[in-house]
């Protein structure tokens, strides 16, 4: 028997065995330790959060900028920047007044002119961000502290769409918010209440974020990414360690406070450890799926996309990724399993153990020919690392011809971007999660082609259903879900693998961690170590 490297780790952390290996970062503590807190995060490649959707674009995003709107940890809109806000009685236009006390990490004031600008930027990429534009007749500044949208016409989720936005609006210097929204921002100049440490950014290796001393948070208790932003440390420090049993080691060695995404297979040697502790932060959880290139082939054609649909066994997809069955669900709708627009619509493929035959006939019937099909492997995200080898196997098996193509997370985002053949450095599938939210804000649910987030689905008959979606109530929404659903499921957007929870290991030393809706991350703000 071939006992693996990761068996012997598991052997000696649940003994409490001290491990041999060299330290990650004992070498770069200080006498003031105990108020920095080191943290094992992915890499950034892109900090632009206007330009990526990755997660840890976002956490660096809402680090170092300051929102307008943001939302508490039961997801209703609250204010953050905004100090006081009111929509005329034709409800046509909405008037924002700035809080006091607003800089940028530069020194410079926070004005009407830069909240402009940024919106402006955002809402030339953000699905809700793009409606809002789309409505808009002016955006303007009325004095230095106060600006307007005015509207065509009433949109009542304008609010909604500004706080809830899978593409989060961040606050950023006219200067920069001045850029094409397709030209990365790269000052990393926020009013945020953490500083990006430029001079300690190594990239592939670490990442510095300083307290703001400058930040003035809200008077309100902190609660999801909402209320006072109280920074209660002076630094944290975000570590890039891509092997996850080191991570875990130096975990348990109190060489870092807090791993972000520890393996499934590792929970019960964190639970069994007294001085750790999993918990879930990201309580709205989010749904895997398989995102399918529309543009090229195979999966230019609806059969093949068909295929995937009978293809996967979502229990067994969720074992893969998450053993311990306390933290998934089987999932059949693309507006979640309980959300008010859950629903049944269109869901005679979702079958126990899937239907490779109907797979196997359906991309015949597509005209599949043995082609390569490239699947993005993300190899520091475990858990879509293992369902890439599964749905490897899984296509292999119904004759399909089929090749990983192994990288980083932030590869992954970069590739995904490429709409060319796979011979110009395209692709066919990649996975990825989101968190249900509604369809305008979610740009997951989109199918306008080009405008539609990677994979580009486009279905002029869905889309037509979406548009109506901020102008109606609750019930009509809910007819309007199914209609979406069952025009989804035809042309298959997307395939969906299941949903999870992910739970973060930390010290129990580290609290005040805050519990956010979604699962985009989470902010670093309210964190203390208890010798701090």
């Amino acid at each position: 028997m071939t006992i693996s490297r990761r068996y012997l780790i598991k052997a000696g952390l649940a003994a409490g065995t001290a491990l041999s290996m060299p330290s990650i970062v004992r070498a770069q503590t200080s006498p003031d330790d105990a108020r920095t807190v080191r943290m094992v995060m992915s890499d950034i490649t892109v900090f632009d959060p206007i330009l990526s959707t990755a997660d840890i674009t976002r956490m660096h995003g809402f680090a170092i900028y300051d929102t307008l709107f943001a939302l508490d940890s039961k997801g209703v809109p609250q204010p953050q920047m905004v100090d006081k806000w009111a929509v005329s009685d034709d409800k046509k236009t909405y008037t924002f007044q700035l809080r006091d006390g607003l800089t940028f990490h530069d020194g410079s004031p926070v004005t009407a002119a830069d909240c402009v600008a940024s919106i402006r930027r955002w809402g030339q990429v953000d699905a809700g961000g793009k409606l809002i534009m789309a409505r808009a007749k002016d955006i303007s500044e009325k004095d230095e502290k106060t600006f307007a949208i005015a509207l065509k016409e009433p949109l009542g989720v304008l609010v909604d769409a500004m706080a809830a936005a899978v593409i989060f609006l961040p606050i950023m210097r006219k200067k920069d918010a001045g850029r094409p929204a397709t030209e990365q921002v790269t000052s990393n100049i926020g009013s945020g209440p953490f500083k990006f440490n430029e001079a300690l950014a190594k990239p592939g290796a670490s990442f510095t974020y300083d307290r703001n001393e400058n930040y003035v948070p809200r008077q309100e208790p902190a609660d999801g990414f909402a209320g006072g932003k109280i920074v209660k440390v002076d630094r944290a420090v975000w570590q890039v360690i891509s092997d996850q049993q080191t991570a875990l080691a130096a975990l348990q060695a109190g060489e870092v406070d807090f791993v972000l995404a520890p393996p499934a297979d590792l929970y019960p040697v964190i639970e069994s450890d007294p001085n750790l502790e999993l918990q879930v932060l990201s309580k709205g959880g989010s749904t895997l799926a398989v995102r399918m290139n529309f543009l090229q082939p195979p999966f230019d054609n609806v059969k093949a996309r068909q295929a995937m649909l009978h293809l996967i066994d979502q229990e067994a997809f969720m074992r893969v990724m998450f053993p311990d069955p306390r933290y998934t669900q089987t999932v059949s709708s693309i507006f979640g399993n309980d959300t008010p627009y859950s629903n049944d619509e269109n869901t005679g493929w979702f079958k126990k153990g899937g239907d490779p035959d109907k797979a196997k006939q359906l991309f015949q019937e597509a005209g599949y020919a043995g082609e390569k099909i490239i699947i993005l492997e993300p190899t520091d995200w475990p858990e879509a690392s293992n369902a890439s080898q599964l749905l490897a196997d899984t296509l292999r098996k119904i004759g399909c011809n089929v090749e990983l193509a192994s990288m980083s997370w932030s590869e992954l985002a970069t590739r995904r971007a490429n709409k060319g053949p796979i011979e110009h450095g395209g692709w066919n599938i990649f996975i990825s999660d989101y968190s249900v939210s509604n369809p305008i804000s979610s740009a997951f649910l989109l199918a306008n082609g080009d405008q539609a987030w990677f994979g580009w689905p486009k279905n002029d008959e869905y889309e037509a259903l979406r548009a109506k979606w901020p102008d109606v109530d609750t019930q009509e929404r809910q007819v309007l879900a199914r209609k979406m659903q069952g025009l989804w499921w035809d042309f298959v957007g997307s395939v969906l693998l299941g949903r999870a929870v992910q739970p973060t290991a930390h010290r129990k030393a580290l609290t005040g961690l805050l519990e956010v809706p979604g699962a985009y991350g989470f902010p670093m703000w309210n964190m203390q170590k208890a010798s701090a």
